[in-house]
């Protein structure tokens, strides 16, 4: 498997409300050589089922969840795993 140009990578806690609208924003670019890497940061809300939704159904999300340890600790997981060249950064509440 080759490695993506590109890795959005966002960071998720209790993100529902607007986590939908985020994820559709990047689903819908012109750019195509990306992987998303979506962290979820133990959130207690639906924040979780709506990312692996979303991964269902387009195998360029990549889902990690864990416990909470806050943001830094979540966005340094994330690159961890992150396979593209270049890391763009996403918040939850973006689009």
């Amino acid at each position: 498997m080759t490695s993506p140009a590109v890795t959005v990578l966002m960071s998720c806690y209790n993100a529902s409300q607007y986590l939908a609208e985020a994820v559709e924003s990047v689903l819908r670019q012109t750019y195509q050589d990306w992987e998303f890497v979506v962290v979820d940061d133990g959130s207690s809300d639906s924040t979780l089922d709506i990312i692996n939704q979303f991964a269902a159904r387009d195998p360029r999300i990549v889902v990690v969840a864990k416990s909470n340890t806050g943001l830094a600790d979540s966005l340094n997981i994330g690159m961890d795993v992150a396979r593209g060249r270049w890391i763009a950064r996403l918040d939850a509440d973006d689009y």
